[in-house]
């Protein structure tokens, strides 16, 4: 990363580099040291049926689903795809795909969605969209995603697959991030119209698709929309009447902004994750150097807790929009507004986005749920950052009850971090100020949830090595993704790595039907493993798992011999992984958002930042002509015999 020092960036990886800077001085146990004590547990895989994973559509009631899943036998050999070989990747400028797949391109970046949008950007460049139709368009930086049937929400059975549609339905797309050379095609604004630009090319895109003869399309709707930095949201849950909340200026709750990864709930709804919030703030008076020097006092704890400093990732909105200005003293809480799990009704565009504060403020990468016998919610979260932690939300009330009773699942509940121990046993520790040491820290629960990292240092929480997505098993196991962890020092047989520059994936079994404050743990995979062969991939980002026990894996970071970024699929109901590579991306892209069609079908999977923007290197989606601004985008997979994805 370029210029790095003073905060400026003009390099996609500046996101990645951030989250390899730990702002966590805890000094709790380091999960490296844990894995050294737990060498005779360590397994390459979990091969039995308990850990098969699971499809998530609406992860209520999967058992339903897996009965519809579209396959049939016992499911010995679930991938039967030919692989792509390290040598068929020839073509850096476009996706490389299995021989046994095909693949069509939907929603670049610039594409109009919303109802009467006509401008359509198509990577032109010596000129970008103006504001305006940025704010009607779709935005960059593709990340997380879900695709929601047409007829989920009158479905009298969320789960049952076959009563769902595959040919139409409502796509909800993350916009994670777009650095300014990119989006606005130069090295920082010059004018809060730039910012605006900028501003609303992040956010989430809501569009209504549909499978034609032609291929699938966007459809105008009254359901598209686009949900910006500048769009209205609200909050709810016990911070979201909370003083730290309001500014002095009065200005009422805006936006959403570094959405990466996703989930979904039972009842229907989008989950969009605010990641590396921090990054779009900055001071507009205060030097570095006098930024970091305020960041020493007591009174300032929280924002060098979560990485906030001088010139953020260089998007410099602070010196046009004072909202992001950290010394604007009208503006004091606005920092704070951000870093939360927002629900969005993909169905209902009147309806406000809304904060879910119970589920506490971080760095969010992912969040997946899971409904237990008694109907209550557990939601896994991790915080996407070098040494910080993985969450678990459980619901107080089971959510067709809440619902019923005019409440969210998702606002009453308690609020957990993980501790693991090197017995391959770990504790669910809960965050309430009901707890003595949390009580002479935090005066409320409001307070405790809006500096939930404070809060899960203070319990001896374990520091991961960058947890980011988490996906559901059918038998209660929780996939876990840890990218990296570029600062290690000393190597152990379980991450034989020093840095440990590959990443690893995670397995955990909580007790008492996802409801307990106990679980088991083992590592299912350490991605250096994969290396000298056929199947070899690294850096672990997007998880996402099936009924019948495939686990998808997108990858974020340098990948070995040559590859770009890349899907692969795993077989976890086999003793021996054996990665097979569906799609490898385009040059200095990342392979991340995953989703399907309820027959699984058709798959729908995002590469971000193709190229970094550099047309030279790639024009994606557009053929190579070394001229046409790349521009992020969905791809729609299948297979061509028809058959399931993954298969």
């Amino acid at each position: 990363m370029s210029e790095f020092d003073n905060g400026i960036s003009d390099n996609a990886e500046i996101h990645d580099e951030m989250e390899n800077i730990s702002s966590n001085k805890s000094g709790n146990r380091p999960f490296a040291s844990i894995l050294e004590a737990n060498m005779s547990r360590r397994k390459v895989m979990v091969g039995s049926a308990a850990v098969a994973a699971a499809g998530f559509f609406a992860p209520a009631a999967t058992a339903a689903w897996s009965k519809s899943s579209g396959t049939s036998g016992d499911y010995k050999n679930l991938i039967n795809f030919k692989p792509v070989a390290i040598a068929d990747v020839v073509d850096t400028t476009m996706p490389t795909i299995s021989p046994d797949y095909e693949y069509d391109v939907i929603l670049p970046w610039g594409t109009p969605i919303e109802p009467g949008a006509t401008e359509t950007y198509e990577g032109d460049p010596d000129t970008r969209p103006t504001s305006e139709q940025q704010s009607l368009q779709v935005g960059i930086g593709h990340d997380g995603m879900w695709f929601f049937p047409l007829d989920q929400r009158y479905s009298q059975n969320y789960g049952d697959r076959s009563l769902l549609r595959s040919d139409q339905g409502v796509l909800c797309i993350n916009h994670e991030f777009g650095r300014n050379t990119h989006v606005l095609g130069k090295e920082a604004p010059e004018s809060l119209e730039d910012v605006r630009l900028s501003q609303n090319a992040h956010g989430v895109s809501v569009v209504r698709i549909t499978n034609t003869r032609r291929g699938w399309k966007a459809r105008n709707s009254n359901w598209a929309r686009r949900i910006t930095v500048n769009s209205r949201v609200t909050f709810s849950g016990p911070a979201a009447k909370s003083e730290k909340l309001q500014n002095p200026a009065g200005n009422v709750p805006l936006g959403t902004v570094n959405n990466c990864g996703s989930g979904a709930t039972p009842w229907g709804t989008y989950l969009t994750c605010e990641e590396n919030f921090n990054g779009y703030f900055g001071s507009s008076t205060l030097s570095a150097e006098e930024f970091a020097a305020i960041l020493e006092l007591p009174e300032n704890e929280a924002l060098d807790r979560y990485g906030f400093s001088a010139n953020g990732f260089g998007y410099s909105w602070h010196l046009y929009d004072k909202r992001f200005d950290l010394t604007d003293p009208d503006y004091v809480n606005e920092h704070r507004r951000f870093g939360w799990i927002v629900e969005i009704d993909p169905f209902d565009g009147t309806q406000k986005p809304v904060k879910r504060t119970a589920m506490g403020r971080f760095k969010h990468e992912a969040v997946a749920l899971a409904e237990s016998g008694s109907g209550r919610i557990a939601a896994y979260m991790g915080d996407d950052q070098r040494f910080d932690y993985c969450y678990k939300y459980v619901s107080e009330k089971p959510w067709r009850e809440a619902l019923e009773q005019g409440m969210s699942p998702l606002d009453e509940g308690k609020l957990y971090v993980a501790r693991f121990d090197e017995d391959g046993t770990g504790e669910w520790m809960e965050l309430t100020i009901e707890n003595p040491l949390l009580a002479d820290k935090f005066a409320t629960q409001a307070d405790l949830l809006i500096d939930t990292r404070i809060a899960a240092d203070i319990l001896g929480a374990t520091p991961m090595d960058r947890p980011e997505w988490t996906t559901i098993g059918k038998e209660g196991a929780v996939f876990w993704t840890l990218t990296n962890n570029s600062r290690r020092t000393e190597p152990n047989a379980a991450n034989p790595q020093a840095p440990n520059s590959d990443g690893h994936i995670i397995r955990t079994v909580d007790s008492d039907d996802y409801l307990g404050t106990t679980f088991t743990w083992e590592i299912i995979l350490l991605a250096s493993d994969t290396k000298g062969t056929e199947g070899v991939f690294t850096d672990p980002d997007l998880a996402y798992a099936d009924d019948a026990g495939r686990l998808f894996i997108g990858t974020d970071g340098g990948q070995p011999d040559g590859l770009q970024d890349q899907l692969t699929v795993l077989d976890t109901t086999q003793e021996t992984i054996e990665p097979k590579r569906l799609l490898v991306g385009v040059s200095s892209d990342e392979v991340t958002g995953f989703t399907m069609t309820p027959d699984r079908r058709t798959a729908f999977v995002n590469l971000q930042h193709p190229g970094n923007g550099d047309p030279t290197s790639t024009n994606f989606p557009k053929m190579f002509d070394g001229k046409t601004i790349p521009r992020d985008a969905t791809l729609v997979i299948r297979r061509k015999d028809g058959g399931i994805i993954g298969s």
